[in-house]
């Protein structure tokens, strides 16, 4: 496994982490016990980024993930959330991300977070994430119980405009670096850079847009964009290769993200995506995938409050 800095925090993380909401029956009900060794399988590999949320399976992933690290928690860099909880359930005050942080210490097992990030504030005030949630979640750093501090959402602009008022240690980006999608890398990658922040690229499969099953049914994304990965999955097929493989180990050659996030609940899962960090793509079948790519290149969809997303 390669370890790359994360940011200025001083961390090492490994270039591939461990999504923790499939524990959560975000994506289907699983096993406990298998995602008990699915986490352990992880960690066996060499991964030790582990991400999660209480708003992932309404807190259950981070109870199964807390049970998973009893004992292994001093091998992990542990991160989860605050600010979001359900569907339409967002709460940012300072109140709330200091009680988020007491229940999920507890759900986990631990006395301290590695990172508590405010999650998906696009459906937030700006304003008070910056003036009252993040300084909320620094306090916290300061009694000891966080020890770094960042934002996640989908629109590159909100992260960009949150990041460049407020301090933060690390930036998590969904869906906006992969195959299909990689404008992360208009602005959000050069503010990262230019401040040192530490950038986590998450959903490298577009949230099942590249993989065998195809995308969710309540996947967001528009037709062309779907249809477009599942020619993808298709000449990958052919080709004799694994979509995700390909997809994933595109990802992972990012030059400057530090981790990216693959969602796993199996040890099938983890051993295939650790396959992902030494493969080797075929040239002509990437000009292939481009050719695909180029009509529907960096197609998005709508998130968060209309005043937030231009």
């Amino acid at each position: 496994m390669e370890y790359r800095p994360l940011g200025s925090t001083g961390l090492e993380v490994s270039v591939l982490g461990f999504g923790a909401a499939p524990l959560g029956d975000v994506f289907g009900r699983i096993h406990p016990k298998e995602g008990v060794r699915a986490v352990h399988c992880a960690i066996d590999h060499g991964i030790n980024f582990f991400d999660v949320s209480p708003y992932y399976g309404h807190t259950l992933a981070e109870a199964r993930l807390g049970k998973a690290l009893d004992g292994k928690r001093d091998r992990v860099i542990l991160a989860t959330k605050c600010g979001r909880y359900d569907h339409d359930d967002f709460d940012f005050s300072a109140r709330r991300v200091t009680a988020s942080v007491e229940e999920s210490l507890r759900r986990l097992g631990t006395d301290y977070l590695d990172l508590v990030q405010a999650h998906d504030i696009e459906f937030a005030d700006f304003g008070q994430v910056i003036h009252e949630t993040l300084p909320e979640v620094h306090r916290l750093q300061a009694a000891g119980k966080v020890r770094f501090v960042g934002v996640t959402a989908f629109p590159c602009s909100v992260l960009c405009e949150v990041a460049s008022a407020a301090p933060v240690d690390t930036i998590l980006s969904y869906c906006r670096y992969n195959l299909l999608i990689r404008d992360m890398d208009e602005r959000l990658t050069p503010l990262a850079k230019s401040r040192k922040i530490g950038l986590i690229n998450a959903s490298p499969l577009l949230m099942g847009v590249l993989t065998e099953a195809g995308p969710p049914p309540w996947h967001p994304a528009p037709v062309s964009l779907k249809l477009a990965g599942a020619k993808i999955v298709e000449l990958c097929r052919r080709n004799g290769v694994a979509a995700a493989h390909v997809a994933l180990r595109f990802c992972l050659d990012h030059d400057y993200v530090a981790t990216t996030l693959a969602g796993m609940s199996t040890t099938r899962q983890v051993v295939e995506n650790v396959k992902s960090c030494t493969f080797a793509g075929e040239p002509e079948m990437m000009k292939q995938i481009q050719k695909i790519v180029e009509p529907v290149a960096n197609l998005t969809w709508p998130s968060g409050r209309k005043a937030n997303t231009p």
